[in-house]
């Protein structure tokens, strides 16, 4: 316990899912996190959440992780009301599904906005106001790993993540900075059903039986595994990590 104890976090993508288990692990932890989403009222209810279950700091705030000014407003606001920014966790994300041949250029548009270019304006801001000890921790997927197919953008998009990855932590190392990135399997939440269904030509349940033959250990993960990742790599206990491609898959990738 308390292994955040006088930290800051922002957590993006806060209002559910992953986003909203690590921001409820992080307060648990002793941090004041910020919980930020696209939905006004989700941020708020995880908030509500941290001040209700671990009487802690929270503050709710709203932006859109692909737009800069949006962006730099609801940092600028976590920072005065904390008066830094220890943690980032870029979990904010959305999925896209259809092969290059289909795929549609708005779609695809809208995957790279929001799971790369948000990635990049959320830790551009968040960097003003980090000092050395500050842990960036970013979202990817096996996709990122792993051909899926019918996935071209958010497998796309998920390979840019980790690319990034590696170039800020070369480029924030000498600032104390450390830069990891998360890559899970399959993780039932609600950004996941829209590629289950579609691995099930529409039907859920026959998506969801495709996709378990995957994973060695029989299941899908939960929000509250990847937010423990999360956790670890937030906290000083991972200090000698940087750079690093964490893969919580339940073995996946190990075929």
């Amino acid at each position: 316990m308390n292994r955040l104890a006088g930290k800051v976090a922002l957590v993006t993508g806060a209002g559910s899912g992953i986003g909203q288990a690590a921001a409820l692990r992080f307060a648990a932890e002793g941090a004041a996190v910020a919980t930020l989403d696209l939905k006004a009222e989700a941020a708020a209810i995880t908030a509500m959440m941290i001040a209700k279950e671990d009487d802690g700091q929270s503050l709710a705030l709203v932006a859109d992780v692909s737009d800069a000014e949006d962006i730099e407003t609801a940092v600028d606001l976590a920072a005065r009301e904390f008066g830094r920014i220890d943690i980032l966790y870029n979990n904010a994300g959305v999925n896209s599904s259809g092969s290059v041949a289909v795929a549609e250029e708005d779609d695809w548009d809208r995957c790279f906005a929001v799971n790369v270019k948000g990635t990049f304006l959320c830790s551009r801001a968040a960097l003003r106001h980090m000092g050395e000890g500050g842990s960036i921790i970013n979202q990817g997927s096996v996709s990122a790993m792993v051909g899926v197919p019918n996935f071209a953008a958010y497998c796309s998009a998920k390979g840019a993540v980790v690319a990034l990855t590696r170039s800020m932590a070369l480029d924030l190392a000498p600032r104390g900075i450390r830069v990891n990135v998360i890559c899970p399997g399959t993780v039932y939440t609600p950004l996941m059903e829209p590629m289950l269904r579609a691995r099930g030509d529409g039907d859920l349940q026959v998506g969801l039986a495709k996709t378990l033959v995957k994973y060695p250990i029989g299941r899908l993960g939960t929000p509250e595994e990847i937010a423990n990742v999360a956790l670890f790599l937030a906290s000083d206990e991972a200090s000698f990590l940087t750079g690093s491609v964490i893969t919580p898959d339940g073995g996946m990738t190990a075929q």
